[in-house]
């Protein structure tokens, strides 16, 4: 069975969970808080030296962290993967713009008001953050105008990858009113077959 080391509100570790509830796939969750330092004990870093979560365990012991690569694993033979060698690049695509511009900004901010509650220690940095955000929120929301998902006609791991924390941007201070685009595409994601929330 895989293990799933993870902190539940992470979006980051939501993408694993949420994947392998669609896919049918058994996993035991063992949970790891950030704010307590529990990445950072000698036992976890020998897990993983970059003492981060989440941190996919398989059957055979192999680890692989860094939630992009373990949902490119999980779902390398599945329907959520397309078979096409030009959109398979696509997601991958999108889930570099996911981690480069869209989660350094929305999960950050939601980090640190609505995880450890500091929005006045952050604020000069927040500033940025959401600027920066909302560029990310107004690509996807141009794309998604004129497409149900990311990629092709169907769900994908890229949807996965950038569902996680655009559906809770709102606890980072982004009000998502004025893309009605990305506010389709969250109810399209959440009706999807075998869909859990993040508190699940």
């Amino acid at each position: 069975m895989l293990t799933l080391y993870e902190f539940s509100s992470s979006g980051n570790c939501y993408k694993l969970r949420l994947a392998m509830a669609q896919l049918g796939i058994a996993f035991r969750r063992i949970e790891k808080d950030i704010t307590r330092g529990e990445t950072r004990t000698a036992d976890f870093l020998a897990i993983n030296p970059n003492g981060r979560i989440p941190v996919l365990v398989t059957p055979e012991g192999q680890v692989l962290p860094e939630s992009n690569a373990a949902l490119w694993y999980l779902a390398r033979e599945s329907q959520f993967m397309p078979k096409d060698a030009f959109q398979q690049a696509q997601v991958l695509q999108w889930m570099f713009f996911e981690q480069y511009n869209h989660e350094p900004n929305i999960a950050t901010s939601r980090y640190w008001i609505h995880v450890l509650g500091e929005r006045e220690k952050y604020a000069e940095a927040l500033a940025e953050k959401q600027q920066k955000g909302h560029e990310a929120l107004r690509v996807m929301d141009a794309h998604l105008a004129d497409h149900d998902f990311f990629v092709g006609e169907s769900y994908s791991i890229a949807d996965i990858a950038l569902y996680a924390y655009t559906h809770v941007a709102e606890q980072g201070g982004f009000s998502l009113k004025a893309y009605p685009a990305i506010g389709n595409w969250l109810n399209r994601v959440a009706e999807q077959p075998g869909y859990v929330p993040m508190e699940a």
